[in-house]
């Protein structure tokens, strides 16, 4: 399941627009599924500064810890802290009640420089 009108990364995070230079960011159902079962989630600092390709969150799973990646340079304004006590939400749900941060870009260029869902159905698959 690889929705439409998100962008994706290498990675296997994806971005949804909700706003004048400000995404929202989780992990592709792909990258769930690698995972497994997910246990616990390190959620960001609201307020702090990233670049692209920082990583900015752990997600643990029964198979391995994985560092989530930023697709975009900016500020962490919004976590999901649901997350907190149902960590499951990324399997159950990852594409809407299992999002993990937004950031108010820095740069909205970096958003038209990832994947749509046709190139990153390429490489997830």
């Amino acid at each position: 399941m690889i929705p439409a009108g998100l962008k994706y990364t290498e990675t296997h995070e994806w971005a949804k627009e909700m706003g004048k230079n400000m995404i929202r960011v989780g992990i592709t159902d792909h990258a769930q599924a690698e995972l497994g079962d997910i246990v616990y989630v390190n959620l960001p600092e609201i307020g702090k500064e990233i670049s692209k390709g920082d990583e900015i969150v752990e997600v643990e799973s029964v198979k391995a810890v994985e560092q989530i990646l930023s697709p975009v340079s900016g500020k962490v304004i919004a976590v999901n802290e649901a997350l907190e006590d149902d960590p499951a939400l990324l399997n159950s749900d990852c594409y809407e009640e299992g999002w993990i941060f937004e950031i108010e870009m820095s740069d909205p260029s970096e958003l038209e420089a990832l994947l749509d869902e046709k190139k990153y159905k390429e490489i997830a698959e």
